[in-house]
């Protein structure tokens, strides 16, 4: 099973992510974010500066989730933003093509609290320049992270990370997985 966690950046995604693998044996965690640093490093950039929009970051993130779940016949836990819906469809699609069974879940929080924590949050300590531009970065897409909840698949579970602890994040999520 991949069990993928979508929300806006700052929500608490590779947080929940770190909590729930070590709860679920033998699962691995998978960061597509990886996938989009090699295929940033080997082809020219997407105009808008976005990975997610070159289509072989969709079609590895597919490939990659895929050869893992198969290769160590594990559940995959993947966070990650992906709030275009075309592109989330795509992937999902290669996904169940591929005979996977997929949890989505999307972190919801409020827009006070999600600006705050991303304004506190320390991304790269060793490089203060790229902190901000990355913090700037994922300021800017808030309004677009939020709104993407209402297009998001009927079958989305949606927890709120902003009422609920990360250890209460982490431990539904355990619960829905344990239950299919």
């Amino acid at each position: 099973m991949i069990i993928w966690i979508n929300g806006p950046f700052g929500a608490g995604k590779t947080t929940a992510a770190e909590l729930l693998t070590p709860a679920l044996p033998g699962s691995l965690f998978f960061d597509p974010e990886y996938v989009g640093c090699l295929v940033r490093d080997i082809v020219p950039p997407a105009p808008s500066g976005d990975f997610q929009d070159l289509p072989v970051w969709r079609s590895l993130t597919v490939a990659t989730a895929v050869e893992l779940a198969t290769a160590y016949d594990t559940d995959l836990v993947v966070p990650m933003t992906v709030v275009r819906r075309d592109y989330l469809d795509e992937i999902f699609n290669g996904l169940r093509a591929a005979g996977q069974q997929i949890l989505h879940f999307f972190l919801t929080v409020d827009e006070d609290v999600l600006r705050r924590r991303i304004r506190e949050q320390v991304l790269a300590p060793a490089a203060p320049e790229r902190d901000d531009e990355v913090r700037e970065w994922r300021l800017a897409q808030v309004s677009r992270c939020l709104a993407a909840q209402a297009r998001m698949p009927e079958d989305t579970v949606f927890l709120d990370s902003g009422l609920l602890s990360p250890h209460d994040v982490a431990h539904r999520m355990n619960e829905l997985v344990s239950a299919r």
